[in-house]
């Protein structure tokens, strides 16, 4: 088992086939969660967090116990746990999204707290239902640690940047749908309601995640034609976001999904890419605030500081 760290290379076409896979898993397990837990606002309540070993759901609550489901790339298994301390794992390795879906229904039942769930992915272009999805897809564990590593790195820097915001925020968290790390800043603001229009998406939910003003920054492994990138956009979009200024100087927007993308290597192989990832999430957010005319003095602060409490005025 390879475990690399600080900024790993992370070439797409390297692992494509078990990235769809793996995103494919990640569905289901979040359908899951989808079934029990409370709708919370902009869908929070159905992502996934990293952690030392992966990534988790954290807890579910069922009628009878809690759950906890773990993706453990470092064992490549995902680890179904109960709060009575049963346990069962489903192995990582190659298979059929078919066979991982039956698997995972089956343990979940075992455990006793199995529930109904829907059986068409999301987020996905001509998507075909789990059950009946039965190509056999391959596991690269080491190009799936080192993804994972990315986005630890990635998370950090996301994590101190959340920190310069007093108004809501999102936590800094992993999105099964559209299988991205993100974390979104609000206005306060209502905004208009959104287009919809996603693959897989119905526009109720697309409506309800977008209903106030934000500026969100995330980060993707690529796909389409593209290399792993983080993004930034802002919705609604205000008039000339398109045309500021934002840093570093590998940064640009792109006209069809209407955000400003940064690549991945370029952050990699920067001097600081910690520095090159903060400037992109600060110039960003800057310019979707400026031109959007946010509260600013009330929403902002310094970035916080390890043990140091933030003065109030």
């Amino acid at each position: 088992m390879s475990v690399p760290s600080q900024w790993p290379e992370i070439p797409f076409d390297a692992w494509k086939d078990t990235h769809a896979a793996l995103h494919q898993y990640m569905q289901v397990v979040g359908k899951y969660r989808l079934a029990y837990a409370p709708w919370l606002n902009h869908s929070w309540h159905a992502t996934f967090y990293l952690n030392a070993r992966g990534w988790t759901t954290g807890l579910i609550h069922c009628t009878v116990k809690a759950v906890q489901i773990d993706f453990d790339l470092l064992d490549d298994v995902v680890a179904i746990r109960t709060s009575d301390g049963e346990e069962k794992r489903i192995r990582l390795e190659p298979m059929s999204v078919s066979t991982f879906h039956q698997r995972f229904l089956a343990l979940v039942d075992e455990l006793g707290v199995g529930v109904d769930i829907d059986g068409t992915p999301n987020e996905i272009a001509d998507a075909v239902p789990f059950a009946e999805n039965t190509q056999v897809r391959p596991w690269d564990g080491d190009a799936v640690r080192r993804f994972w590593q990315a986005l630890l790195q990635a998370e950090r820097v996301f994590r101190r940047f959340r920190t310069g915001f007093l108004g809501k925020c999102s936590p800094v968290h992993l999105f099964w749908g559209s299988f991205d790390l993100a974390v979104t800043r609000f206005s306060g603001r209502k905004a208009p309601p959104h287009p919809g229009g996603f693959p897989g998406l119905p526009d109720e939910i697309t409506r309800e995640a977008y209903s106030h003003e934000v500026s969100s920054a995330g980060f993707w492994a690529g796909g389409d034609g593209m290399e792993a990138a983080f993004y930034a956009y802002a919705y609604p979009e205000p008039k000339g976001f398109a045309l500021q200024p934002v840093k570093p100087s590998e940064a640009f927007y792109g006209k069809e999904m209407s955000e400003f993308f940064l690549p991945y290597e370029a952050v990699r192989t920067a001097d600081d890419p910690d520095a090159a990832l903060m400037s992109f999430l600060q110039t960003t957010y800057e310019a979707a605030a400026k031109l959007g005319e946010w509260d600013r003095d009330a929403l902002e602060a310094p970035l916080g500081v390890p043990g140091v409490p933030r003065k109030v005025e």
